[in-house]
């Protein structure tokens, strides 16, 4: 079972030097722990998908530009995500009509990137 994905989740992209941040806003409605659960459709560069740090992709045009200038040596950017299609594979829940996703869900980058869910934004709470 899997657990959801809420606004503030912690994401990674595989050209990242860092990580991100989450935020939902195709639903505001469907909370966990006071906090709106995500869809397949929040997808935004920078809107829902927040900046990974620094990006190595030679793909991403500033990247390739600032390694050529650089006569070769690889020059990190900072990543501005560009986002290809929904998160993969939604779940058969959905919110709206939208289908929510778990932490093993997974977005591409277009620019040769996998961004993943390394926390899902929920607290757990351990009471002895």
């Amino acid at each position: 079972m899997s657990v959801a994905v809420v606004s503030g989740a912690t994401i990674k992209c595989t050209m990242g030097l860092g990580t991100g941040v989450l935020n939902v806003t195709s639903q505001l409605i469907c909370k966990t722990g006071g906090k709106p659960i995500a869809t397949v459709q929040d997808i935004a560069p920078m809107s829902n998908i927040g900046s990974c740090g620094m990006c190595t992709s030679m793909v991403n045009p500033a990247v390739a530009s600032a390694t050529s200038a650089a006569l070769g040596v690889l020059t990190p950017q900072p990543c501005v995500p560009s986002t290809v299609g929904m998160w993969t594979p939604p779940k058969l829940t959905k919110l709206g009509g939208k289908p929510c996703f778990g932490k093993e869900a997974t977005l591409t980058c277009a620019y040769t990137g996998t961004i993943t869910i390394i926390q899902t934004g929920q607290t757990v709470v351990m009471v002895k």
